[in-house]
């Protein structure tokens, strides 16, 4: 049930932040819409904690910072590669691990991975993520662990790995 109020809620505040119109007829029919949207996600079974991941609002906003940071660390990486006279990268393909427990979670986690120049990821079955990196070194599953650690804190909140 409190997914439902919660969902009603962010739609509410999406529609009026959207809309901009405050006259009773188009308040109804906000209203309706509304009601329509959630009647009909309560019968295709997708208001859950992973439909209605309002409550991750404060992790994700605590993880862009940290991310941010290692999107620049990266950027500086590349650029050097780019700007050498000899191009000295050596990619590679490696499985990480990871401990987050719901798709959201690996979501996040594969997504930053992918944000983060010189790394993509290519594949996410189950547990494992195949990225490719531009540089061996730096594409050690372990070199994801704390990336891993904070997308499972941001999304799962307190949930303990796999």
């Amino acid at each position: 049930m409190v997914y439902v109020i919660g969902l009603i809620g962010g739609l509410a505040a999406f529609w009026l932040g959207m809309s901009g119109h405050y006259t009773p007829l188009l308040l109804g029919l906000g209203t309706v819409s509304i009601l329509v949207t959630v009647l009909l996600a309560g019968r295709l079974g997708v208001i859950d904690r992973e439909g209605s991941s309002y409550h991750s609002v404060l992790g994700v906003l605590g993880y862009l910072p940290w991310l941010g940071w290692e999107i620049a660390k990266a950027n500086v990486v590349v650029i050097r590669a780019c700007l050498r006279a000899e191009l000295d990268i050596h990619p590679a393909l490696v499985k990480v691990r990871t401990s987050c427990e719901s798709d959201s979670a690996k979501t996040l986690f594969a997504n930053s991975i992918t944000l983060t120049p010189g790394t993509v990821t290519v594949a996410v079955e189950r547990n494992r993520l195949l990225v490719h990196a531009l540089y061996e070194q730096q594409a050690q599953p372990e070199a994801f662990a704390e990336m891993d650690r904070r997308s499972r804190l941001a999304m799962d909140g307190q949930r303990s790995g796999a």
